[in-house]
């Protein structure tokens, strides 16, 4: 059953379900222009996205999806892998009516708008990937920062993970407090409170733990094989990352090397791993550059 709690109120935001791939999941949508995708990160949803949303009031469609079991998305058993997450995004652009849009992810969103880019480099005009690594990482890099994702093993079990996230939402709270370089001036009133709620409920519980679960079972090794075999990234993409994120810290945002037909890395000095919540001042500036409308 989806979540009946009251959507948090953004201007100009219509919200409506749309049935994909078994699924049903929830968008929220806002102004009219060039379409846009954004992707929230874990433990979000779309509300993510709520002051890029405002920065943006003029010459975009902005289509902002809660990720399978996330947000007001239904609870979903299955499907939490990085592939099946990707081949959502592509289903959601078929059951809208869109043949080629803009992409921005933020965190685990933006791991799956690389999937989803290689899957069908041809929906997708360019990528904003915030706060995430590319596919191609580089092993010595990965191997040495490894021990940032520790809080994964509190998570990714899935007795333990679903309990944690759904009997103790001050967890939610410690994550984003903890990723955000400013947390005070970071996080307003209520914003905390938002998404340790969402994360209580039972379906996106299970979509936080199971969302860390595939991960380690799909795509660790996939990494160390060097992903896909020869999977090559088409899409012009822009990587942006906090010099003060504890999560996907520079040494994490190297060049694809071959991989990729043209990749730029950003790293913006003071910032942290919520840069729609720390800084979407930048992040509107980027996509007014890499979108113009």
């Amino acid at each position: 059953m989806t979540p009946n709690r009251p959507f948090p109120e953004v201007a100009g935001v219509t919200h409506r379900f749309v049935d994909v791939r078994g699924t049903r999941l929830h968008v929220a949508e806002a102004g009219a222009g060039t379409a846009l995708v954004l992707l929230h990160g874990f433990p979000q949803h779309w509300y993510a996205w709520r002051h890029v949303i405002a920065l943006l009031p003029v010459g975009y469609r902005l289509i902002c999806p809660d990720l399978r079991g996330f947000g007001w998305s239904a609870p979903s058993r299955g499907g939490h892998g990085t592939e099946d997450r990707a081949a959502d995004v592509v289903a959601l652009l078929d059951a809208l009516g869109h043949d080629r849009v803009g992409l921005v992810g933020h965190d685990w969103g933006a791991w799956a708008g690389f999937a989803a880019c290689l899957r069908a480099p041809e929906r997708f005009s360019r990528f904003i990937a915030l706060n995430m690594m590319h596919p191609w990482p580089a092993r010595r890099a990965l191997i040495t920062q490894a021990w940032r994702f520790w809080y994964t093993a509190v998570i990714e079990y899935p007795l333990l993970g679903r309990l944690v996230l759904r009997r103790w939402p001050g967890f939610t709270r410690f994550l984003l407090r903890r990723a955000a370089a400013d947390p005070a001036v970071t996080w307003r009133p209520g914003e905390l409170d938002e998404f340790a709620a969402a994360g209580r409920e039972p379906g996106a519980a299970h979509a936080g733990q199971a969302l860390h679960w595939r991960f380690v079972v799909d795509d660790i090794p996939r990494l160390r094989r060097g992903w896909s075999g020869g999977a090559r990234l088409r899409v012009p993409t822009l990587i942006v990352g906090g010099a003060r994120d504890v999560v996907i810290p520079p040494a994490l945002l190297s060049t694809a090397g071959g991989h990729a037909d043209d990749l730029t890395v950003e790293v913006v000095p003071g910032a942290g791993h919520q840069l729609p919540d720390e800084r979407p001042d930048l992040v509107a500036a980027r996509i007014r550059t890499l979108f113009p409308h």
